[in-house]
């Protein structure tokens, strides 16, 4: 078979253009298709840009492994090629006594997965470092931090297109077929028009539709536990105002679907608070200005002079999670998927948080799933 590429990656978000970069850096002749109009528009531009230290992941899981190495690799590449970032640290606090213990949990996995520098900090601490903040205790992670993400998308694939390879935007792949020496791609351009595209693997690399990707590519999503949930998550801007000042990420202690709804900071000191986690049919990326009081509620727990009427609608995200409400730790998918009879096609599936930190780990693995192929 005639290939017209080595790898075909599906998707131009954080993950499919570290992995370009990663695949085109090791030799390999690599097309990217990405569906909407620009690169790492969907999931990676609806995210809170937060750097994390590794706290949250059962230890040994990939979800702890990749975001422990993709931390440092992260923070090396942008001190490297100037992309902006700030190390703020992140306070992750108990507002009851009863949280403490939880917040201790939380200490101990995250050494555990290997998260530098934690120290637990009491009350007065805590207000020393951030004067608005009440708490009883809070768990101090230096090395969690903000990135600029579409500085560093960009960056991606400038190193990608300087080891040749080539984006390909306004396209879906419509359907994929295994061919004697790797794959067949349909190709669906937004005039309509369908081509086909020969390579020798595929990186399922697609978001939200990774696994409607996977499951045209044969895998069977049920028996293989692939089906993607869509959990929205809405951000509300603090106003300038406001008059509240952080130094720091502010993170509740955990519960639920998601991190609960916490404080992040942009590299311009914006505040904003979110997400929430809702279980949704379909993708929706409209902002309900009518839950302002239920965040101003929520983030009042450790921040008691925030205002619901300084709270305005920021945007939304939607994570693909494997979980669904209720369900127990579900773990990055990132696999290479011969043992289902798709040779060839790895498979990147339920990448949420923390996914944008991660990413360049997820990128070595994906191009170590490769080399053999």
């Amino acid at each position: 078979m005639q290939r017209d590429a080595d790898v075909v990656v599906v998707g131009a978000g954080v993950v499919g253009l570290a992995c370009g970069a990663a695949l085109a850096r090791a030799g390999r002749s690599v097309v990217v298709i990405e569906r909407h109009a620009r690169v790492a528009t969907e999931i990676t531009s609806r995210n809170s840009e937060v750097v994390h230290a590794g706290l949250y992941y059962p230890p040994g899981s990939l979800k702890a492994e990749l975001c422990v190495a993709g931390r440092e690799a992260l923070y090396a590449r942008c001190q490297a090629r100037a992309i902006p970032h700030r190390r703020t640290g992140k306070l992750v606090v108990a507002t009851t006594r009863e949280e403490i213990a939880t917040l201790e949990g939380l200490y101990e996995r995250g050494v555990a997965n290997g998260a530098p520098a934690l120290a637990l900090i009491d009350a007065q601490e805590v207000t020393r470092r951030e004067p608005a903040i009440v708490a009883q205790a809070a768990l101090d992670s230096p090395h969690s931090g903000i990135v600029d993400t579409a500085a560093f998308c960009l960056d991606l694939l400038a190193e990608a297109e300087a080891f040749g390879a080539v984006l390909v935007l306004r396209s879906e792949v419509s359907g994929l077929e295994r061919a004697s020496h790797g794959w067949r791609l349909a190709v669906r351009d937004a005039d309509g028009r369908e081509s086909r595209l020969a390579c020798g693997a595929v990186v399922n690399a697609a978001g939200l539709a990774a696994d409607a990707v996977a499951e045209r590519a044969g895998i069977d999503l049920d028996a293989s536990g692939y089906r993607q949930r869509y959990c929205k998550g809405d951000y509300f801007a603090l106003a300038p105002g406001a008059g509240i000042r952080l130094s720091h990420l502010i993170y509740p202690v955990p519960a639920g679907a998601g991190l609960g709804i916490h404080a992040t900071l942009d590299l311009a000191g914006r505040v904003r608070f979110g997400p929430d986690a809702e279980y949704r049919d379909a993708v929706d990326f409209a902002v309900d200005p009518g839950k302002a009081g239920n965040f101003a509620r929520a983030a009042r727990r450790y921040l008691p002079a925030l205002e619901s009427a300084w709270l305005t609608p920021d945007y939304a995200g939607v994570r693909p999670k494997l979980a669904g409400p209720g369900e127990a730790f579900r773990d990055f998918v990132v696999a290479e998927e011969s043992a289902a009879g798709c040779p060839g096609l790895v498979d990147c599936i339920g990448i949420e948080s923390p996914g944008l930190t991660a990413s360049l780990a997820i990128a070595d693995r994906v191009a170590g799933l490769l080399r053999s192929l």
